[in-house]
């Protein structure tokens, strides 16, 4: 494999309407499709020509099934443990004018093991969802797979700002000691460093060989071995930004896994964040390079 993803899956729920009225119904667009931190950069590294699997846990329900057959579609190999006494794990996001609120259900993610990885991950890079890292239920299964692979590039993404917060920053970095990447948006980098931009990631750089830090509309910044490369985010109409930070994930790190060099690989990461965050789905839509 050039990319391994070990963590999250989801199913996606979107709603969008003019406004909603407490206790009251009203017409919108609601649209379920799958998602979650794993499978959105596995499937992004794919659709740039990688290959990619998924190790996560889903509910034995249909969400599960549903999941499975897109990743499957996609060209994506996975090992989703099905769990009877858990259901798929699902994200809310409710779009109303000016505002997005989105609600998360872990499922079947919390229940994610160590025992069912595999003894060793070999690929290209591993990417190690940050939400199994900084939820404490699925802390010693992040480690596992930390310890466990073989790799030069592994990578983890800091997930959300408040949770590495609250997991402390201290701790972060010595529980990522086996990490050689780290992929974080600007809040976040801000919250682990008390930086922001380049300098966040010259901070981080110092951490890590591989420091890259997603600026939204501004781009990327990293840092790789000490170099600061930057590569510009393309103009879009933005329709909704869930995943682009996935999408910029998967393709960078199976990029550099197959031989790219940094701005390669930043500049074809940059394209899909872009791609993802002017479509309002998270994968990428069929025919669109």
């Amino acid at each position: 494999m050039d990319l391994l993803c070990i963590g999250d899956v989801m199913l996606d729920v979107r709603a969008d309407a003019d406004a909603l009225v407490r206790g009251g119904d009203v017409h919108g667009r609601v649209v379920v499709q799958p998602g979650g931190t794993s499978a959105n950069a596995a499937v992004w590294a794919a659709w740039d020509g990688a290959t990619a699997r998924v190790h996560g846990g889903v509910g034995a329900d249909l969400g599960g099934r549903l999941l499975a057959e897109a990743l499957r579609d996609r060209g994506v190999k996975m090992h989703l443990t099905p769990y009877a006494d858990a259901t798929t794990g699902a994200m809310l996001v409710v779009h109303e004018p000016g505002e997005r609120s989105m609600a998360a259900d872990r499922g079947a993610n919390a229940r994610f093991r160590a025992d069912e990885l595999p003894g060793m991950l070999v690929s290209g890079a591993v990417l190690v969802s940050g939400y199994l890292l900084l939820h404490e239920d699925t802390h010693p299964t992040a480690l596992a797979a930390l310890e466990r692979s073989v790799s030069p590039l592994v990578a983890v993404e800091a997930a959300s700002w408040p949770l590495v917060e609250s997991f402390g920053v201290g701790r972060f970095f010595e529980v990522t000691e086996k990490a050689t990447v780290v992929l974080a948006n600007e809040r976040e980098a801000e919250t682990l460093t008390g930086a922001t931009g380049e300098t966040a990631a010259k901070v981080l750089g110092e951490r890590f060989p591989i420091a890259c830090v997603k600026l939204g509309a501004e781009g990327v910044v990293a840092v790789v071995d000490g170099v600061v490369f930057r590569a510009p985010a393309e103009p879009i109409d933005e329709a909704d930004p869930t995943g682009a930070g996935d999408a910029f994930d998967g393709v960078f790190l199976a990029a550099v896994a197959r031989g790219a060099d940094v701005d390669d690989a930043l500049r074809r990461a940059c394209h899909a964040g872009s791609l993802a965050a002017a479509s309002l789905q998270a994968w990428p839509e069929d025919g669109v390079r």
